[in-house]
């Protein structure tokens, strides 16, 4: 999922999309969360971002097409990957990550 957000254009993209091979999953949000905290491993290529969440809407539908929430990618200070969210607006927080075809995805 990440690829994908970060293979968007926006300013800071292609060091991000760098930084993904040397990026490792150190905490999940809480039991059963699809949301995950990211740390990097060095030497990493830095972004140099004006903010700590990625410019890149990644807005999630279910199969019949409503929408159920966002993924949001963060950073820390704009330089490094640091958490990949999953905001949902249904009841039921979700418990497994979805595929590429039910995001869609475009830059603000």
């Amino acid at each position: 999922m990440l690829e994908c957000i970060l293979s968007t254009d926006f300013v800071g993209a292609s060091a991000l999309w760098s930084q993904l091979e040397q990026t490792d999953v150190v905490a999940i949000w809480a039991p059963e969360s699809v949301s995950v905290n990211l740390r990097v491993r060095e030497p990493v290529q830095h972004a140099a971002m004006a903010s700590d969440l990625v410019p890149v809407d990644a807005h999630v539908h279910d199969q019949s097409g409503e929408y159920v929430g966002e993924l949001l990618v963060w950073t820390e200070g704009g330089a490094t990957l640091a958490a990949l969210e999953y905001a949902w607006v249904t009841d039921e927080m979700p418990t497994s990550l979805l595929t590429v075809d039910e995001v869609r995805i475009s830059v603000h």
